[in-house]
């Protein structure tokens, strides 16, 4: 796996070829320092123009592929809203339109009992997100066995139609027929995406199925953060802030 300092130099090559790439990045952890709640994400000012400025130099090839709902990442880099896959997949928006998976009524009830049961577990956070929910536990440590546990039950009453994700400090049901890998492979079916070869920037397991679709397209894929779990990713970079980096360089 490369370095940050290769990572860094091979990714200023993409301006030499724009027209040939498109660029998938997840938003926590990648784009934005991790935070022990959602609501404590923090936004550097200057991102979501820079964002926007690489938008258009890739010919608005440049997507947000994340485990939020699509509304919550368009809050963050408001007022420009970039092709996003929401919810792992089960939210995209691109030039062919939306694409929504509606929650059923029998997980709106399996949300609200998850909701009721975390009152037992100070510190941990049920983030309601629609079509998916996840319980997290960066305040809470103590509880992720037990959590994982009720989880897995949760999980098995949601039925094959959700599953179970595993990320940093966090339980998630999703829906099972979306993954970011999935989402990917949509983007390439329209303009400006379709054609290109793809750069997928993330750092989590959630992030591993687009990795793998990078790789088997002969692009590039780039796991952020310290060397720790593997990974299929071929490139590293150790923070978000590299990350950032990046981005205000291929932007300036």
């Amino acid at each position: 796996m490369q370095d940050d300092a290769a990572t860094q130099e091979m990714l200023s090559l993409v301006l030499d070829e724009p027209e040939h790439w498109a660029m998938f990045l997840d938003i926590d952890g990648t784009l934005l320092n991790l935070a022990p709640t959602p609501d404590a994400i923090e936004v550097p000012e200057a991102l979501p123009g820079q964002l926007h400025r690489l938008s258009n130099k890739l010919g608005g090839a440049l997507a947000l592929v994340t485990g939020r709902s699509l509304a919550y990442a368009d809050a963050l880099f408001k007022p420009f809203a970039f092709p996003t896959a929401g919810l792992h997949g089960a939210e995209i928006r691109s030039a062919a339109g939306m694409h929504t998976l509606e929650a059923t009524p029998e997980f709106q009830a399996l949300k609200h009992a998850l909701i009721a049961e975390a009152e037992q577990y100070p510190g941990v956070l049920i983030e309601d997100k629609g079509a998916a929910v996840a319980a997290h536990y960066r305040l809470a440590p103590e509880y992720e066995k037990v959590l994982e546990e009720r989880m897995h039950h949760y999980a098995e009453v949601a039925g094959p139609n959700w599953a179970l994700q595993l990320g940093k400090m966090v339980f998630e049901l999703r829906p099972a027929r979306s993954s970011k890998g999935d989402a990917l492979e949509r983007f390439f079916q329209f303009d400006p995406f379709k054609n290109r070869c793809p750069i997928t920037i993330g750092d989590d397991l959630t992030d591993e199925s687009m990795f793998a679709i990078a790789n088997a397209r002969g692009g590039v894929s780039i796991r952020v953060g310290a060397i720790g779990a593997p990974s299929c990713a071929t490139s590293r970079l150790s923070s978000a802030a590299l990350v950032r980096n990046v981005i205000a360089a291929l932007a300036a």
